[in-house]
């Protein structure tokens, strides 16, 4: 992936210790300089460390991107930062509870799509025309609970569905402007999230974590689970100037656990 954004300057909001740090890694590893978005400042400062140590810029900017004022600032000194802009990665998510759609209180509702969805169009919408001066990209990051519907995970499928709506949409409105929009939905990645509730469903059941782990790889082609790496090179992949064709396209990252 070395060189594949070189010279380009990438947005990665949400950046935790998850796929948006890793995403921002891959992307100052293939030569782009970036701007990391997130509300917790030092967790910013450690990662534009580590982008520094790649040898590529960063510029860490703590933001509440469900504010209008914040998002705002955020666009601002995005563009700012590098004198331009390339491609913007919305990562950022509410961290959507376990509910049923049938069931939830509609406040919790309104939360997780206030910032997964309505968020990730407010930046968007911010920052399209500095996109469209350079032919940029737009990346949304979905989730594979797309492509099912199992118990208890009805909002967040519903929350991420509305998300890849929104890129299909904006892919329609945007690209006879210059801009490219797409989604990336990755399946479970292999990352402190889903170790740690693996491990509560083994001590739960009293078994090993590795049961666990090869019960939900049996369900997957290739036998284990994606890799948040695996699933940032597809975000490189989609920003790149090799997908300058791809637009409107929701790509799965997932192994092989579902067939779309």
């Amino acid at each position: 992936m070395d060189g594949l954004l070189r010279d380009k300057a990438v947005l990665v909001s949400g950046v935790g210790p998850g796929l948006g740090r890793t995403t921002a890694l891959r992307c100052a590893r293939a030569g782009a300089d970036v701007v990391l978005a997130a509300r917790d400042g030092e967790r910013l400062d450690a990662v534009a460390a580590e982008v520094a140590a790649l040898g590529r810029r960063a510029v860490a900017v703590p933001a509440d991107i469900t504010d209008e004022e914040s998002a705002a600032a955020l666009a601002a000194r995005a563009v700012d930062a590098f004198g331009r802009l390339d491609a913007l990665v919305n990562n950022a998510t509410a961290g959507i509870p376990p509910a049923d759609l049938a069931t939830v209180d509609l406040g919790a509702f309104a939360a997780g799509m206030g910032v997964d969805v309505v968020a990730a169009l407010r930046l968007t919408r911010l920052l399209a025309p500095a996109l469209a001066e350079r032919g940029g990209a737009v990346v949304m990051v979905a989730s594979s609970v797309i492509r099912e519907s199992p118990p208890g995970l009805g909002v967040y499928k519903t929350v991420k569905s509305a998300l890849v709506a929104v890129a299909q949409t904006l892919s329609a409105e945007l690209g006879s402007g210059g801009v490219r929009v797409n989604t990336v939905a990755p399946g479970p990645l292999w990352a402190d999230a889903v170790k740690a509730h693996f491990a509560a469903v083994a001590e739960q059941r009293g078994v090993p974590l590795r049961q666990v782990y090869d019960e939900t790889a049996a369900t997957i082609d290739r036998r284990r689970l994606t890799e948040p790496d695996e699933a940032a090179d597809a975000i490189v992949f989609l920003v790149s100037d090799l997908a300058r064709a791809v637009t409107g396209h929701c790509l799965d990252v997932n192994g092989g656990q579902y067939h779309n």
